[in-house]
């Protein structure tokens, strides 16, 4: 495994030299990338072409192809999120506090870059583009590790950037790919402490939970979506259908898109047949009183901790908001929830107790993104606790230094 090794090893002596970069030479840094991006389409989309006829072959979903397929569209997309990332302010360097101590000393609190950031990651191509943006803006030397089912694509997206890069001044060797797509490669880049400096997982519960198991370097768990939304009694029945139905279908296959639907009793007679024929593309899975409403397969216990990333939905009929609350914080990954209410103490107890990154009243799950939440390009989605949670942008890839000014202090 050195050829892991050496390109963590030239990572870390980029990361040196690209700290220090000041905000214009990034900028034209990622200005450069996206334009190179545009100016190659053809290329990646033969690239991509291989990995989408490589996955039809092998038997992947539709939904999974959908996240593997590039267009003209998409990587356009990537060039703007680039330039997206371009006109958000710099955190390297800010000063996020300063306190004078009785002795003299001032202790102010600097963000810097971690180093080197790992991202581990499968069939979404547009992730190497948005990690690489994210990274260079902060400072951070990347060192990336896609899928097998997009190895393609993403040699040739890296491809386009590290001459774009190079080039405009990045420091050579602060973007790599590990084009070795093999278990024991992943698992090698995982252990490389000193080099990599915090590990970020992008993918299903699978890969993510085996990072968090077997990595010694530091990780920062993203992206399992197993997102509800609680239609409540007093909800306006046709938001609520519109909701479940954008949340569900707009793209199933991403991890903000809903799971399960709960439902209030005193509504289900009524919003179930609506959203059922609205869900009409859907398989519905139900527990028993959905059941006696409408036609839908039984749903087992497993559906409802299940994220399915297709064209299922989880449904249960409810009693209260507070069963629907116990019902998420049991089965949910903490990642998006939402209530649709017009009840403003249901709202706010739902706000209170979901214990989720993200909780909405009256909207939908999907604007649970870095771009929606004005943050540019994400680099994922944090479902844990320590140091980032949710929608994850710039300052979610910085660290802190202590600066101590003094005038010869002794402790």
């Amino acid at each position: 495994m050195q050829h892991v090794k050496d390109k963590a090893i030239s990572a870390k002596q980029a990361s040196m030299a690209l700290g220090y970069m000041g905000i214009d030479e990034k900028n034209t840094v990622l200005q450069s990338i996206a334009d190179a991006l545009r100016a190659n389409t053809n290329d990646i989309l033969a690239a991509n072409k291989v990995d989408l006829n490589n996955g039809a072959k092998n038997g992947t979903s539709k939904s999974m192809l959908d996240r593997l397929a590039l267009s003209e569209e998409r990587i356009e997309g990537m060039a703007l999120g680039l330039e997206k990332v371009i006109g958000l302010e710099d955190p390297i360097g800010e000063v996020v506090s300063t306190i004078k101590r009785p002795n003299g000393l001032t202790i102010g609190k600097k963000r810097v870059p971690f180093g080197v950031i790992g991202i581990i990651y499968e069939a979404r191509p547009n992730v190497t583009s948005d990690a690489m943006g994210l990274c260079i803006k902060t400072g951070n030397a990347v060192v990336l590790r896609g899928g097998s089912d997009a190895i393609n694509s993403n040699a040739a997206i890296v491809k386009v950037a590290q001459a774009a890069a190079y080039s405009a001044g990045l420091p050579n060797g602060a973007i790599q790919l590990i084009e070795d797509t093999s278990r024991e490669a992943a698992t090698y880049m995982m252990k490389l402490n000193g080099l990599i400096d915090v590990l970020i997982p992008r993918g299903g519960a699978g890969l993510i939970q085996s990072i968090v198991k077997n990595a010694t370097v530091p990780v920062i768990e993203t992206g399992v979506g197993n997102c509800h939304v609680f239609v409540d009694e007093s909800a306006d029945l046709k938001m609520g259908a519109d909701i479940i139905y954008y949340a569900k279908t707009s793209r199933p296959s991403v991890c903000n898109s809903a799971e399960t639907l709960l439902v209030h009793e005193a509504v289900a007679e009524k919003f179930l047949p609506m959203m059922a024929d609205k869900l009409a593309e859907v398989e519905l899975r139900g527990c028993d009183k959905t059941r006696a409403i409408i036609d839908v397969k039984a749903a087992t216990e497993e559906d409802y901790y299940t994220e399915f990333n297709d064209f299922i939905l989880a449904v249960k009929v409810v009693g209260s908001v507070d069963e629907a609350i116990d019902h998420i914080n049991k089965y949910s990954t903490s990642h998006s929830e939402a209530i649709v209410t017009y009840c403003y103490d249901n709202s706010e107890k739902f706000l209170e107790r979901v214990d989720s990154a993200a909780v909405y009243v009256n909207a939908s799950t999907r604007f649970t993104d870095g771009e929606e939440f004005g943050f540019g390009a994400e680099i994922g989605i944090s479902t844990q606790k320590l140091h980032a949670r949710g929608p994850m942008g710039l300052k979610e890839l910085t660290t802190y230094k202590y600066i101590i000014r003094g005038s010869g202090q002794l402790r």
